[in-house]
Formats: C-alpha cells, structure tokens, sequence
C-alpha cells in the first residue's frame, strides 16, 4: 500500500488527471432564474487551493463526497478570486474590488469592510431572507464591523483570522489551541463550544437550515470555514492515513482537514435530501484563495505537492493565487456536469445572488463591480464580453502605498495575465504561466497597463484604513473580559440535526 501511495504522490506531484463529464442536462433560463427565490448555500473553505481535490488530480487526498458533487454540478472552470482570505470575503460581501471597500490587509484593522455599504446579506434581508454565518468573517472585529450588524441573524464566529490568533484578535482562551472546543461568538454572546471546529460549524449551520426550512423561509447560509488554514490540526481519524504513508505531521493535518471537510459536506448534502430540500436550494463550494503548503515530505525528502500545474499559491500574483474551484449545483435547475468557461469572479456574487433573490437595490448604495451569472447558469455559451479583473496580494508596510503599486499585481483577462506590469502570459495556451510573451505583445502590455492606472487610482481615495493605528487592545479582548466578569462563558452546542 505504502508503494502505491508513494507512485500516487509521484504523479500528483506533476500530473492532472482529465476527468470526463456525466450527461448533460438542460440548464433553465436566464428569466426564470431570476427572481426564483431559492435558498442559497455557500461553503467556501479557507486556503484550499484547486489542486486540493481528488476530484481535480490530487492522488493523495481522497474527497469522494465533493467528487460527486463535482460530477453533478455546473463548473465555473475560470474562477478568480483574491490572493488572501480577508480581501475575498470583502468583494462577496460588497459586490466590489476589496480595495475599494478598505481591505488592504488581513490585520492591522486594514481588514474591515467600509461601513457605508449595503452588503450582500443585507441586500437579501431586504428581500425576505433569514441569513447565517457559521465559521470566517474576517472583515472587523469591532462592533460595529461584526457580522450581526452587517445583516446576518444567525452568528456562529471566531475571531481575527483564524482560530488561536488571539494576537491577532480572537478569543484569549483560543491562544494555541488544536481547533477543539473553542471560544467562538454566537450572536451577542461569547460561549464555550465542544469538538472539532469544522464539525462545530456545519452541525451548527444544518441546525440553522432546518429550523429556517420547517418555517418555510429563504436562507442564505454562509458556511465560511477556517479550516484547512493553519494551524495544521485535524482528528486524529484523519491524520493517521497520512502519516501511515510517510507524510510530515504538517501535510497529514492539512489533508486530514480537507478530508474532514469532505466528510462534512457530504452530511451538509445527505441532510438536504432528507429534507426535500435541493429542489429549491442553490449549493455553492468554492475556497477563498490558492493554496498554502506547496510543498511537503515523504520520509523525511521533500517534494512538490499538487497545484493544478498552476504557479504560485495564497499570496501569489499568479494563478495560483486567484484561480479555485467554484461548483454550483441546484437539482432539476442547473445543468448537471456542465462547464462554463467564461472568466468570472467573486465580485459577481453579489449581484448573482441578489438577482436570485429578487432583491430590489437602493439606488444610493456602493457601485457593484461584478456582473450576474444567470446568463451563463442558463447557458454556458451565452455572449459574455470580456473583462478586465484587477489583483493585488495587498499587505504592504503601513505608509508604504505608493511604494506597492506594481508589487505582488496583476491584470487578468479571459486570454492575458499581467503580471507585476512587466511579465505577461497567455492563459488560454500556458495556464502554468511558463513562458513570458510580453516583448512580443507591446499593444496588449500597453492596454493592460493603462487600465491597472485606471483602476489604482479609482482604488486609493477608498482605502479607508490606511494609517490607522495598531490596537492595544483587540476589540474581542475587551468583550470576553467584559462577559466574564459580568456573567461568565456559557456552553453552548448547536441543536441536534
């Protein structure tokens, strides 16, 4: 078993496995999905790269549960997003560029989304939507910033970045902790909850959707997860394959969240269907940016780890920082195996959903910046121009922002990638971005280049939190020493499912 996981590793290391498509169905059109009013579910993990399942040519992690979901749904197979976690978050929750709604950063409060905003979750309140997050916001800390005011009913959060980054501004008790029974914010109030984080936040979020569903109330679900972001922790049910097989603790833990993952997306599924509910429920599963850990050991020798061929990774200019899997599925609805080419991008959430919802938008709100997908959910050879989506891995030093401009950058069209103003690409024949064809398309590096100055200097007067001071004291440390003088820290658990 050992030799043959070993020949896996040796090909997922440079390989990607083609998978064929299931039949194809008919896609419904782009009228009769507007306005249609489904639930929506989206579960977006946090620095899970494309290459990170089976399903797309990884031979070592097994994700069966995704693979089927993969097989039924539709595809966006050019699907962009930010470098980082918190930029991600922003444009989902705006419908614009994260720069251009202050997220700049993932710390050093250059993380909170502009309050002057109509978010995403509020634009679907306003059309009769119950909404929850379970897991990730990312987007602030202080009150004013946390999701329950910024649209959601239903919060099951940790703090700052990441579980155990109470430097950083989660909970105190989380400091250094494996991801088991966590401090985390449910609402108004700071509770202590028991197991494994991403067990938490899906049992959590399926209590949610059942109660919201024998209501008969629309939901959207934000299943916003930590996981597979370090600390490289998991069960030890499934880290033990992995190390059986040679790997290093790091990468075992890692795979073995994804696996978990896995496993828990498929009870997310199995729940719908018990419940009659994919019927009229859009499910969504993407990752917020490109992969951590590109590398890792097999008895004690390091080797590359599969990254879809792509270059780069999380905080990376290149594809591999941007390009993530996005399958969506609604049963009967969307078409089943089907591919849509067409560069889209986090940006068009906003708009995608809020048309699904028949949400009216206040005509004073932010400009949106992403474009519907209902065209090319109803078919995916629907005229779709192109388009210019602009990248920046952001996280310069504070007074640094001019200095930063052509750093970590790029400009991506359906065809081109610019990188960093100078190296250019041509993605629809070099996807892994080995050959640089800039000094042979001077007119392409020249239109690219003008359209980032556009866009860098739309961007600036919006980067709200620049200059703002580092804290002394993190906004949740204050608000758990608060609680716990006055009235403790409760258990909680999530209802039973």
């Amino acid at each position: 078993m050992k030799i043959q996981s070993l020949a896996a590793l040796v090909l997922a290391s440079g390989l990607f496995t083609a998978l064929t498509t299931t039949t194809l169905t008919t896609p419904a059109e782009a009228k009769s999905l507007a306005g249609s009013r489904p639930n929506i579910i989206l579960v977006m993990t946090d620095d899970q790269g494309i290459g990170d399942l089976s399903c797309m040519g990884n031979d070592v992690v097994r994700t069966p549960h995704i693979d089927r979901f993969y097989q039924q749904a539709t595809r966006f197979t050019d699907f962009q997003v930010s470098p980082t976690c918190a930029p991600t978050r922003a444009a989902i929750m705006s419908g614009r560029p994260p720069f251009k709604v202050g997220v700049t950063h993932t710390i050093q409060q250059r993380e909170r989304m502009a309050l002057d905003l109509v978010t995403l979750p509020q634009a679907l309140q306003s059309a009769g939507y119950a909404t929850g997050i379970f897991g990730k916001w990312h987007l602030g800390d202080d009150d004013a910033y946390l999701p329950g005011n910024r649209g959601f009913d239903e919060v099951l959060i940790h703090g700052a970045g990441g579980i155990g980054q109470v430097s950083l501004g989660d909970f105190p008790p989380n400091r250094g902790n494996a991801y088991f029974d966590n401090v985390l914010l449910h609402n108004d109030t700071i509770v202590q909850t028991e197991g494994f984080c991403t067990d938490l936040f899906f049992q959590a979020a399926l209590a949610w959707i059942k109660k919201e569903d024998a209501a008969k109330q629309p939901y959207f679900t934000y299943v916003s997860l930590n996981a597979p972001h370090a600390p490289m922790n998991a069960p030890e049910s499934y880290t033990k394959r992995f190390l059986e097989l040679g790997l290093d603790e790091g990468t075992a833990g890692r795979y073995g969240m994804i696996e978990n993952i896995d496993d828990n997306f498929g009870l997310l599924m199995q729940k719908l269907t018990e419940w009659n509910a994919l019927e009229n429920t859009l499910v969504v599963f993407m990752t917020d940016n490109g992969a951590t850990h590109l590398s890792g050991k097999l008895d004690g020798k390091r080797f590359k780890l599969f990254n879809f061929d792509m270059k780069g990774g999380k905080n990376s200019p290149n594809e591999g920082g941007t390009h993530v899997p996005a399958f969506w599925y609604w049963k009967g609805v969307l078409g089943e195996g089907v591919d849509i080419d067409a560069l889209a991008a986090h940006l068009d959430l906003y708009p995608t959903f809020t048309d699904l919802a028949g949400a009216e938008l206040p005509e004073t709100m932010q400009e949106l910046d992403g474009r519907s997908l209902l065209p090319l959910l109803a078919d995916p050879n629907a005229d779709w121009a192109d388009r210019n989506l602009f990248v920046h891995c952001g996280r310069w030093a504070a007074g640094r922002v001019d200095a930063a401009k052509f750093r970590n950058c790029a400009v991506r069209t359906e065809r081109w990638r610019l990188v960093n103003n100078r190296q250019l690409y041509d993605i629809s024949v070099d996807p892994g971005e080995t050959q640089d064809v800039s000094a042979s398309n001077p007119e392409v590096i020249d239109q690219l280049r003008k359209s980032y100055d556009q866009w860098w200097n739309s961007a600036l007067p919006l980067m709200v939190n620049e200059g703002l001071p580092r804290l002394k004291k993190q906004p949740l440390h204050r608000r758990y020493e608060k609680q716990k003088e006055q009235q403790g820290i409760p258990n909680w658990k999530p209802a039973k499912i």
